[in-house]
């Protein structure tokens, strides 16, 4: 082991860059980043297992923050790391800086995940625990020995979200997580105490999680920490490290600067800064250096590194002559290609429910693709997952042969979670539940679209026509609000959600092909709970890859064009033979996908939905969800209200969902254009 006086100094280092990043880009957090500089350098010095050549070695133990406003401490320990410059990190939330204000997931730089939104980065840390568990038995413990380690703060422990993290890793024994908890008691606007008197250690402990108190900020207590979360083999670790808020900081009159809540968000401020950086050791004048025998610590360990690495790597080397079906099943789960599927094998009945065809979609995946895992929040039955169910078991503590992931009644951890097992690599996730739950999730679908991650969400009971269940369960704003997502580009210039809503079980498994294909944004999947009939036979489903497409039996040069997505479409269907019976040349357009119609040809779009048409749309939904298919000139026949309580049947006909309003809506805008 390292000289405690050097390991003191090293994090002196880095409490010294980060509270300089701070400082020189007049905006950020020191205070937390310079309490956990003692956890971050023992940690990456002596305990993180990587490849100093090749960052995405898929040994590597992986380290997830969760705070992202401590990104100083972590931009810090990766230069130390040599994994930023020093010039990198005096850009630190400057336009186009490879460190930004919250760390964005940046493997080549080490950064495993975007994180800030308190609680998901753990939650993120615990989803790659399970992959890593179930690609080891699938692939064995040679190539799957690594482990996963996160930092959490305050605020994360405080975020509900941590309730579903902390009951499920405890249930699964994720004994591979190790999580730090930076219990340093003070948050942004006031000490913990004002607001929670809650004993996380017994909290943890009734969770089956091996809770270890410890002072933060001392080096033999965090090693021996780590050596226990390390050796530990039926429960996921919970180190609660007490730190120093701010440690090291001095004020402007040379009095203590620790333990303030003003050192958490905000610059220490020129006098303060000064004598911070000098109490520190460092030179105010010249903040952003590497003083010579830390320099020498991480060189060594790099030396260190390449010995462990090298011992694993001829391991992995022997292990893929031995198992070379492994070995290339392994590459190609890793290699974020999509899975090769037969789709024939799909069977579908008509006129059924598309969480039906779903189902009947998942129950091939699962026979088909061996490293998916399909996830429900308690509804399997009901969302339709087990049809993936049915053929795999659940994941189990100590048996993770199986590949489904029991979440319970917690839709974010879920999510998050399935998000962190894309994110380690290998898998490929998939999770269910009620569309009106997604508002449970939104925050993790926002996550997943900034870091394209392609899990796949499975949202069922799509509308009103849930029915009996009532407003509280009809899902009368969640398209509109996931469509508007689906209107934002990522960093790469893809759409940052794909998002599909099938009129029927064929159109479903078009859909599902093009979840299954997407593998650079993450995927929305949404399906009705009642029977949908069939587009007219003969229709040409493959055109639903195009976003929207004409519906077979629409007639030429048509006087006027319907548009919708989902269910509506067969009620827009059945409203067709009355207005052609009055003359009129009607078009049918199924429009699955806005996003992915807009990624269309200019041509192709104007040949489905020509600009001066008149178009009437119909939605279950808000009339903004279709807005932008119909145009300015056009009319939408949405929802007005949350939805009432009655069989589904009873308020397609109050509500005005039926094909005799679709007659009456169609002459009544016709005659107002």
């Amino acid at each position: 082991m390292n000289d405690i006086k050097l390991m003191n100094r090293a994090a002196d280092n880095i409490r010294i860059l980060a509270a300089s990043m701070v400082e020189k880009a007049k905006s950020g957090h020191p205070g937390g980043a310079m309490g956990g500089a003692d956890f971050i350098n023992v940690l990456f010095s002596e305990y993180l297992v990587y490849d100093p050549a090749d960052p995405f070695w898929t040994g590597r133990d992986r380290f997830y923050l969760d705070p992202g406003h401590m990104s100083p401490m972590l931009y810090g320990a990766l230069t130390l790391q040599g994994r930023f410059t020093l010039e990198d990190i005096q850009q630190f939330r400057q336009w186009g800086s490879v460190c930004p204000g919250h760390p964005e997931r940046d493997v080549a730089h080490g950064i495993e995940n975007s994180s800030g939104p308190l609680g998901q980065g753990h939650a993120i840390a615990a989803g790659a625990a399970v992959a890593e568990k179930f690609l080891e038995a699938r692939l064995g413990h040679t190539v799957m020995q690594h482990r996963i380690f996160c930092y959490i703060s305050d605020g994360a422990v405080e975020e509900e979200i941590s309730q579903g993290v902390g009951r499920i890793a405890g249930t699964l024994g994720l004994d591979n997580l190790v999580m730090f908890y930076d219990a340093n008691d003070i948050q942004l606007s006031t000490e913990t105490k004002v607001v929670t008197t809650e004993d996380t250690a017994a909290k943890y402990r009734a969770w089956d999680w091996n809770v270890i108190e410890i002072d933060g900020n001392d080096v033999a207590q965090i090693r021996k920490a780590l050596d226990a979360g390390i050796a530990e083999q039926e429960r996921p670790t919970m180190i609660i490290g007490h730190t120093v808020m701010g440690k090291g900081a001095r004020k402007a009159d040379g009095s203590s600067y620790e333990r303030n809540v003003k050192t958490h968000g905000a610059p220490l401020g020129d006098g303060a800064y000064v004598n911070t950086i000098k109490n520190l050791g460092g030179d105010p004048e010249h903040p952003f250096a590497i003083f010579d025998d830390v320099k020498k610590l991480y060189d060594d360990r790099r030396e260190e590194l390449t010995k462990i690495v090298a011992a694993r790597r001829n391991a992995e080397a022997e292990w893929a002559k031995e198992n070379p079906e492994k070995k290339a099943l392994m590459d190609t789960w890793f290699s974020g290609k999509a899975p090769k599927i037969d789709w024939s094998k799909v069977e579908l009945k008509p006129d059924a429910a598309t969480r039906a065809a779903s189902s009947a979609c998942l129950k091939v995946l699962a026979q088909q693709v061996p490293n998916m895992i399909c996830a429900s929040a308690d509804l399997c039955n009901s969302d339709k997952t087990d049809g993936f169910l049915k053929e795999t078991h659940e994941l189990r503590k100590g048996d993770f042969s199986g590949a489904f992931f029991q979440a319970g009644v917690s839709e974010l951890t879920m999510a998050d979670m399935c998000i962190g097992m894309m994110l380690h690599g290998g898998v490929i996730a998939a999770m269910g539940t009620f569309f009106v739950f997604s508002d449970y999730m939104k925050p993790a679908v926002r996550l997943a679209a900034l870091m394209g991650v392609p899990v796949k969400f499975i949202w069922t009971h799509d509308a009103f026509r849930v029915g009996e269940d009532g407003p509280t369960h009809e899902p009368v704003e969640q398209e509109a609000q996931i469509r508007l997502m689906e209107k934002l580009q990522n960093h790469k210039g893809q759409d940052s959600v794909r998002v599909f809503r099938p009129a029927d079980v064929y159109e479903t498994k078009v859909c599902w092909e093009m979840a299954m294909e997407n593998m650079d944004t993450p995927t929305a999947l949404i399906f009705s709970r009642q029977g949908i009939p069939c587009l007219p036979e003969g229709n040409d489903y493959e055109q639903a890859r195009k976003g929207a497409y004409i519906v077979k039996g629409s007639d030429e040069n048509p006087d006027v064009i319907l548009v919708a997505s989902g269910s509506e479409v067969s009620t827009l269907e059945a409203g067709t033979e009355a207005l052609r019976h009055d003359g009129l040349k009607v078009r049918v357009v199924s429009a699955p996908s806005e996003g992915l119609f807009r990624r269309q040809t200019k041509e192709y779009q104007e040949s489905v939905l020509p600009k001066n048409a008149k178009i009437f749309g119909l939605t279950a939904g808000l009339p903004v969800t279709l807005e932008g298919l119909v145009g300015a000139n056009g009319k939408v026949y949405g929802m007005k209200s949350f939805g009432f309580s009655a069989p589904y049947k009873v308020l397609d006909e109050k509500l005005g969902y039926t094909g005799d309003n679709v007659y009456k809506q169609v002459k009544e805008f016709l005659a107002e254009v």
